[in-house]
């Protein structure tokens, strides 16, 4: 079954970009300009830092800052905090790396680091208030509250898929879980630098490969349909306003079949299975918080 559909999607691709070469063309480019503007000036110094950090062995330090957080809301060690911070800050697909890349230093178990897939993956400040609350909403303060609903159903569903493990977060972190030790600078460094480049790379091609698929499909797909497919071509497309903002919400806490392939080419090992169910979850979270929002007067 998921053969087929795969064999039909990749017949519908290679038909449309026969026919509508062109406008092919046109979004392809645009994929690449937005992976040189945006994606590797935003990601790539992001992920070389935060690599750089994690071979260095500072994420083990957060264990006892972010314990008494973590634990209790989650289930989860401290450490655990580190993808999430990253996630929230860097922007998709950041908290998932940091996740993926505690896991193969052996800072997190699998169990952990599936777990943190569930919320930590999420979309950063900047995009939100920049581009979909001045640029497409027209409206800063709608960008803040729409920057605020997106953390605080990432928090939410971290709460409703905790799951068991309750009151780990107090567990004392041993120095060198797995083995792993701290790496010296100079491998450190190199190491970072160069996987990050990979990552990177990998995630360009899913944006240049998804813009191309998203402007191929129908003209007369709503915003909301199109931000499935591929966040910011789905954000570009809805109007300003209470309806607007609803749906952007809802957009920004799905991700769109984009993010979640960036997603799984950056996860190694890792099942994908937790980030699927925590994107669904938020998505529907972050629509219910930004209606009564707008119920409340609260967005523009």
């Amino acid at each position: 079954m998921k053969k087929g559909l795969v064999a039909a999607m990749a017949l519908w691709f290679a038909a449309a970009l026969l026919c509508r070469p062109e406008e092919a063309a046109a979004a392809a480019e645009e994929g690449l300009r937005l992976c040189a503007q945006t994606v590797i000036p935003s990601l790539f110094p992001f992920f070389v830092v935060v690599s750089l950090l994690i071979r260095m062995g500072a994420a083990q330090r957060l264990q006892g800052l972010f314990a008494p957080f973590m634990g209790p809301l989650f289930g989860l060690r401290g450490v655990c905090a580190a993808p999430l911070v990253a996630g929230l800050a860097g922007g998709y697909p950041s908290g998932a790396r940091t996740a993926a890349e505690l896991f193969d230093q052996g800072v997190l178990t699998r169990e952990e680091a599936e777990r943190c897939l569930g919320f930590v993956n999420n979309c950063g400040p900047a995009f939100i208030l920049s581009y979909v609350g001045a640029g497409v909403l027209h409206s800063g303060r709608g960008g803040v509250y729409l920057y605020l609903i997106h953390v605080l159903s990432a928090l939410l569903t971290g709460l409703l898929l905790r799951g068991r493990g309750r009151g780990r977060g107090r567990l004392p972190l041993p120095p060198h879980p797995g083995g792993e030790r701290a790496k010296p600078l100079a491998e450190a460094f190199t190491g970072a630098v160069t996987g990050s480049l990979a990552a990177v790379l990998q995630i360009c091609a899913f944006v240049v490969l998804f813009r191309t698929a998203a402007a191929l499909l129908p003209g007369h797909l709503p915003p909301a349909a199109l931000g499935a497919v591929e966040m910011v071509s789905g954000l570009a497309a809805l109007p300003p306003g209470p309806a607007g903002f609803v749906a952007a919400a809802g957009i920004l806490g799905w991700g769109g079949l984009s993010v979640h392939f960036q997603t799984m080419a950056v996860l190694g090992t890792l099942s994908p299975r937790r980030h699927w169910l925590g994107k669904g979850v938020q998505c529907l979270i972050s629509v219910a918080l930004a209606a009564l929002a707008v119920k409340a007067g609260l967005a523009a």
